[in-house]
């Protein structure tokens, strides 16, 4: 057995139930969108939140939603262990 243990090829070792419950909590901040390492949309959605008032995290909300019902990928295209 290698140290640390390893995850299988093409699997990211970021977990989608992670990514999808930062999302929903924090996802006004993109926190869910850079724990997977897509800073560019957690960027995006922190400003959305700020120039709307709030209004724009419900983006975060429901793309927390989406990354737990369908899965996601992680900044390298990999798709998120469960």
């Amino acid at each position: 057995m290698t140290y640390p243990p390893q995850n299988p090829a093409g699997v990211s070792d970021k977990s989608k139930v992670v990514a999808g419950i930062l999302g929903i909590l924090l996802g006004g901040f993109g926190v869910g969108r850079f724990y997977i390492g897509d800073t560019k949309t957690g960027v995006l959605q922190l400003v959305v939140t700020i120039v709307t008032c709030g209004f724009g995290s419900l983006w975060g909300l429901i793309d927390g939603i989406m990354i737990l019902v369908n899965g996601g990928t992680d900044a390298q295209g990999r798709p998120l262990r469960d």
